[in-house]
């Protein structure tokens, strides 16, 4: 069986971030067919199509050929004013200036993690409209919106909830069954 490339992308650039304990956390948790590579947004400018007209810049073009060479894409991000962050929004809409685009067509899974009651449930609602525009498939479930998150980890980043832990191993075995069946 093949390996599946998977590229993750983390929504925040915060060192200590909960999303990025909870990529790395279900990186450790996939089935052992999703190889992963990260995705870089720290040099990202913010996109403008004059500095697109003249040059995709080296970093967008870097990632770029990651998503392109990509089976699926994996997205953990935490939500920011009920919605996806800067960070993220501004990185999907560079990389969908390519033609081809990157995202066309291929598998997404999508979680998040927010110290606030409700998750990220409403970031991951407007992250699928944005995947449908671009004609990727996103996975539908398990939805992990994970609450409360400064509780849901241990000093080392670890998640502390195994029906958590059951959830993302459910979500990475469905994304490698979807790539397996389309």
């Amino acid at each position: 069986m093949d390996p599946i490339k998977v590229l993750a992308l983390c929504g925040s650039l915060r060192v200590d971030s909960f999303n990025k304990m909870l990529m790395h956390q279900a990186i450790q948790l996939a089935p052992k067919e999703l190889q992963f590579s990260l995705g870089v947004l720290d040099d990202f400018p913010l996109y403008n199509e004059d500095v697109k007209n003249s040059g995709f810049p080296e970093c967008v073009d870097e990632l770029n050929k990651h998503l392109v060479n990509a089976d699926a894409i994996l997205i953990v991000t935490p939500e920011y004013n009920y919605s996806i962050p800067g960070v993220l929004k501004n990185a999907i809409d560079w990389l969908s200036r390519y033609e081809p685009q990157g995202f066309y067509n291929k598998p997404v899974a999508i979680m998040g993690a927010s110290p606030g009651r409700m998750g990220t449930c409403r970031c991951q609602y407007h992250l699928r409209q944005v995947m449908v525009f671009l004609k990727a498939w996103v996975l539908n479930e398990p939805e992990i919106m994970i609450s409360d998150a400064p509780s849901a980890f241990d000093q080392q980043g670890r998640l502390v909830d195994k029906r958590i832990e059951k959830l993302i191993q459910n979500q990475m075995q469905n994304l490698s069954k979807m790539l397996r069946t389309v």
